[in-house]
Parts: structure tokens; sequence; C-alpha cells
């Protein structure tokens, strides 16, 4: 594979693109003031949250792209995006409705990490060391953790226990749907990227890139998590 490319533009990139990771799963002061004022059932507006959650959360979008970056076939990217889906619909509504609590720092570090394998199994590096792993059962994994990383956000606000499960199963339907579509504007991009001729040699930067965003939130959350009072 031809690695030659212009560092000095994934430097820039990087750094364009710090503000943003670094401040990724985050809930808006007028989101968290809405939700600590709903009573009862208020479907639509929490599916619209989830969404909301879901499309601006670049950690969330970063795993998602690493997961799809060589994916060829839709029916693969269905099952994967499946299973990332699967595992984080139950830490996301079991950890809030049976109380399941984590710091959200750390979740949100190994988060990053989770970003990090990706881009680190896409440049071929766990076959490099002999270590034979299985992206499906990783995938899923990592997506109870992202699950999880959901829940705490919602943890953090005063939720009220009329009409909280259909609440969060709006929620959820909500995230699902930001996923489908975030995955629909991915799959097209990298179809255009692909058609361009350049990227078997992006590849390896790409992913690089991708593995340095994750360290970046890693090191953001564990900082976070270190100096917490």
């Amino acid at each position: 594979m031809n690695c030659r490319y212009p560092w000095s533009r994934v430097a820039i990139i990087a750094w364009t693109l710090l503000p943003a990771i670094v401040l990724a799963h985050g809930v808006s002061s007028r989101d968290a003031l809405f939700v600590s004022g709903v009573q009862g059932v208020n479907f639509g507006p929490f599916a619209y949250l989830g969404a909301k959650h879901m499309v601006t959360g670049y950690d969330h979008l970063l795993f998602l792209a690493g997961v799809i970056f060589l994916l060829y076939r839709l029916r693969d990217v269905a099952l994967y995006a499946s299973l990332f889906a699967l595992g984080h619909s139950v830490t996301l509504l079991g950890a809030v409705l049976l109380g399941w609590r984590a710091n959200p720092f750390l979740v949100d570090a190994f988060i990053g990490l989770s970003v990090v394998y990706k881009g680190f199994e896409n440049i071929d590096g766990f076959r490099r060391l002999n270590w034979r792993l299985d992206t499906r059962a990783a995938v899923l994994g990592f997506g109870l953790v992202h699950g999880l990383g959901l829940a705490t956000k919602l943890q953090e606000l005063q939720l009220s226990k009329d009409g909280l499960a259909t609440n969060l199963v709006a929620f959820n339907l909500g995230v699902e749907a930001g996923q489908l579509g975030a995955l629909t504007i991915m799959v097209l991009l990298f179809a255009l990227w692909r058609s361009t001729g350049n990227f078997n040699r992006a590849i390896f930067p790409a992913n690089v890139l991708l593995m340095a965003a994750g360290f970046v939130l890693f090191g953001y959350q564990l900082a976070g998590y270190l100096l917490q009072g």
C-alpha cells in the first residue's frame, strides 16, 4: 500500500476537529431544561432529542465511520449497524430504568478507545500483532459501552418517573433514526470517495487520524475523571 500523504493536511484537520471532539456527547442547557420540566409521556420531543444526540455525538459518529470504513456491501453495513444498535439500546434502556450507574468520564474515555480500536483494526494493526479478534463481538461490546454513555447523560438530568419508560423508548428510537440518517450519509460519502481512485492510499492516514481523535477524546475524559472533585 502506498502510504505517502500530505501529513500537514492531516494535522490541520485534526486541529480543526479538536474542539468538536472534546465536546462530544454533551446535552445542551436548553434540552436539559426541557427534560427537567417534562411530566408524562412526550414521545415526539424525546424522539427528537435522541436523534439530535446521535447526529451531534461525534464520538458515536467517529466509531460508526470506523466500523463501515472498509465495508463495501450494504448487508455488511446493516449487520454491524444492527449489532451496534442492539448494544447501545440494551444499556441505554437498562441503565436508566434499572438505575445502573457508571462514572461518565470513564465511560466516555472507554468510548474514545473504541474509536482507537476501529482505526487500528482498519490498518491491520491487530493482524500484524497476531491477535485474532471477532469484529462482530467487538462492535456489539462497544455498542453496550456507547449506550451506557448515552445513559449517563440522561441520568445527569431530572427525569420524571411519570411516563419514563415510554419517553426512553422514544429517545432510543430517535437515536436509531439519527444513526440511520448518519449511516446513509456516510455510506454515500464513502461510495463517492472510493469512486475517485484516491481511497486506497488514504486508508492509512485517515485511520491514523481516526485513532488520533479517539486518543484525544480518551485523554480529555480521563483528565476530567482525575480532576473531578
